[in-house]
């Protein structure tokens, strides 16, 4: 079985890593997931649809009350992602993220594909333009032209843009190290993204439950936030 200290001296040796990670890299920053027991969606009746394109457009007041709760402008980044950071500052890192709360960028980590977005980019569905997410929390039309305002975040039943699939696909082909935390990896496409990998590149997994991928990889079962701790840069 692999430990945290084989799991450290994998990310130390790597020359070019790439990590996606999930909402257990933001649970310690006090941003709670959405499926475990205390996650967002517990106790929800179809949470998937409050969170789709179809409530956006139908029911936007009930669309605006949920979005709303995602927000935790308070949070900032974690030892996680303030060592993700350091170390590209160290090597090449490239960070394709699904979590939408911008803490990847907050580090200041150079390299950060999101992609579901972010929560705190919002624009008016009418005229397009850029509001400040401050304003989004207040009130969810636009005051110039009266449009609904949305974040700039991917919802069921909306595509991906393309440029951040091939920024995502560039990423995981650039590495020799691929990192997965925090996530099930069970949502597509993000979990279609080892497709593109080098065949010589490693796969690790960092998580508090196994995982199940087809490809070989290390699965280290512990809290993230403990391994990153003993990581020294």
């Amino acid at each position: 079985m692999t430990t945290i200290a084989n799991a450290v001296q994998m990310i130390n040796t790597a020359k070019k890593i790439t990590f996606l990670t999930g909402a257990g890299v933001s649970t310690p920053s006090g941003i709670p997931d959405y499926r475990s027991l205390k996650g967002v969606y517990q106790g929800i009746d179809q949470p998937e649809y409050l969170l789709s394109h179809d409530c956006l457009v139908r029911e936007p007041k009930k669309f605006y009350r949920f979005v709303k709760q995602l927000y935790h402008p308070q949070a900032r980044p974690n030892i996680i992602h303030q060592k993700i950071a350091a170390l590209a500052e160290k090597k090449p890192v490239w960070v394709v993220s699904q979590n939408i709360d911008g803490l990847h960028d907050k580090a200041k980590t150079p390299r950060v594909v999101n992609f579901h977005g972010n929560l705190y980019d919002v624009y008016c569905c009418k005229c397009h333009q850029k509001v400040l997410w401050e304003n989004y929390l207040i009130r969810d039309t636009h005051e110039n032209c009266g449009g609904h305002l949305r974040p700039n975040i991917v919802l069921y039943g909306e595509g991906f843009k393309e440029d951040v699939i091939n920024q995502a696909i560039h990423a995981v082909k650039a590495a020799d190290l691929i990192v997965i935390i925090g996530t099930s990896f069970q949502v597509a496409p993000f979990n279609q993204l080892l497709n593109y990998r080098d065949s010589a590149a490693k796969v690790m997994a960092i998580n508090q439950t196994a995982l199940a991928i087809q490809e070989p990889f290390t699965m280290i079962q512990c809290a993230a936030e403990d391994l990153f701790n003993e990581i020294n840069i």
